[in-house]
Parts: structure tokens; C-alpha cells; sequence
């Protein structure tokens, strides 16, 4: 179905794993890649079997970025070109923060400008210990441009403006440290703590987790005041779910043994 992505869905888990399938040019982003990745995460974000959606890279690396030899192309053809080039990762970017089910990057290797922003954009960033992350344009007198406004979310202006404005290339500890990555994980050890996450976070409540994803994000664009509210009206959603009151008649239930036992 896909030219450039692999996945599998394991169905007893819940976890879709999307991997991009360009090893020969490390994963780099172009246009047909990235309106893949788009399918893939609309068709996964619609799959009732789905509850995780995992992004990998296939080869040594997960993403080097933009695919250059495309973004010269489009230099070539004119500003139009190039608008409507960014404007699509610009739609991913977004995508991935509006498909409901959790989207966890599994970063081994480089992750590196858009490759680095790809990672970036999803809700959570597992790592291997050897990989590398970095914005690393400003040294071809590009701008990460985009990313700009997920890296001042989940970094703060001045961490932000640090990576951006230096390109250094920084490894998952420092990573894990300035809030870019969730989790880093030994080498060896990467392939099966990374799949024992992804089915822990996969046995959550959906319910649950579709909620907190738009509240969370929801957030952005609001007061103080209009944030808690927006709270308010979640929590009473919730509430009426039926993994909330499964869960709550758990909680009664073993409540009501110990007190019985006691």
C-alpha cells in the first residue's frame, strides 16, 4: 500500500508501528514520504484495533531530515513551490498532534532537522542511548522554522534559542535533560523496552487518553481561566466514559474486599 513506509499492526497489543522505508537516503523527508506518513496516520487514527501508534525509521538511522535534493527542486520551480513543500510537513505536524491515539517516536540513530522535528512533534520521544538529535540548519543558513513552535512548547524560549541558533548535534542523555526526549534506553536493551513501553502505554485507558491529548494541546490557545474550564468540562466527560466507571467500580470493589477482610 506503501511505497516508503512499512507497518505492522500488532492486534493483540494495539500498537501500529510506522516505519519509514527510505534507508538509502536515511529516512530524509520528501514529498511523497511525508504524504504517506499523512495516510498512514489518518488510516491508523480510524482503526478501532489501534491504541498506540509508534514512528520508526528503517537502516541506521531514523530521519536526517529534509531530503535537499527536493528542497533545491522546488528553490528551482519557484517560492510557490517551496511554500506549498512546507506547508505539507507543516500539515503533519499538525496531524500528529490531532490524531487522538497516542504517537510515540522510537528514535535510534540521527534524528536530525526535519527528521529532528518529526521526533519532536509526537507526544512522546523513546531513544536509544546512542542517538543523536540537533537542529543543525542555521549552518546552511536555513531555519527549522516550523518546529519553532513545538520546540518553544517543550523547551522554553531560551533552550529553544540555544538548539536553533548554535546547530549543534546533541546525544539522548542531553536530549533527556533539555525535555526533548521522554525516555532513553541502553543500545541493547532498545528493541524490547521500547515494545514493553508501547504495550504498557497501549493497555491505558483510550478513553482517557484521547481526552488528555486534546485537553493538553487544547491549552495552547487559551487563558488561564478558559484552560480550567475546558478542564472542568473533561473531567465531567470522563467521568461518563466506560473506562471511567469500569474503573471506578474496580476501586469500590477492591475497596470493599479489604474493608470486608478486615
Amino acid at each position: 500500500m506503501f511505497e516508503h513506509l512499512e507497518i505492522d499492526i500488532d492486534e493483540r497489543t494495539g500498537v501500529n508501528r510506522i516505519r519509514l522505508d527510505r534507508a538509502e537516503r536515511r529516512n530524509a523527508l520528501n514529498g511523497a514520504l511525508v504524504s504517506e506518513l499523512k495516510e498512514a496516520l489518518a488510516l491508523a487514527g480510524a482503526d478501532e484495533r489501534v491504541r498506540v501508534i509508534a514512528i520508526g525509521g528503517r537502516g541506521p538511522d531514523f530521519c536526517a531530515g529534509a531530503d535537499l535534493a527536493e528542497v533545491q527542486a522546488s528553490v528551482e520551480e519557484g517560492v510557490l513551490a517551496s511554500l506549498q513543500e512546507a506547508e505539507a510537513l507543516g500539515e503533519l505536524f499538525t496531524l500528529l498532534r490531532k490524531v487522538s491515539k497516542p504517537v510515540v517516536a522510537i528514535v535510534h540513530g540521527r534524528a536530525l532537522a526535519g527528521g529532528c522535528g518529526l521526533a519532536t512533534a509526537c507526544d512522546m520521544v523513546l531513544a536509544a542511548e546512542s542517538a543523536r538529535f540537533g537542529y543543525p540548519e542555521v549552518r546552511l543558513g536555513f531555519v527549522p522554522a516550523m518546529v519553532t513552535a513545538i520546540l518553544r512548547r517543550n523547551l522554553g524560549e531560551k533552550r529553544a534559542f540555544e538548539l536553533m541558533s548554535l546547530g549543534d548535534t546533541i546525544d539522548a542523555g542531553e536530549a533527556a535533560g533539555l525535555g526533548l526526549v521522554n525516555r532513553v534506553y541502553a543500545d541493547e536493551d532498545f528493541d524490547a523496552a521500547t515494545a514493553e513501553f508501547l504495550t504498557e502505554l497501549a493497555g491505558r485507558s483510550a478513553s482517557a487518553l484521547a481526552l488528555t491529548k486534546r485537553l493538553l494541546y487544547g491549552a495552547d490557545t487559551q487563558s488561564f481561566e478558559a484552560a480550567i474550564a475546558a478542564g472542568a468540562r473533561v473531567n465531567a466527560l470522563a467521568r461518563m466514559t466506560d473506562d471511567c466507571q469500569a474503573g471506578i467500580r474496580r476501586f469500590l470493589t477492591r475497596k470493599t474486599t479489604r474493608k470486608t477482610k478486615g
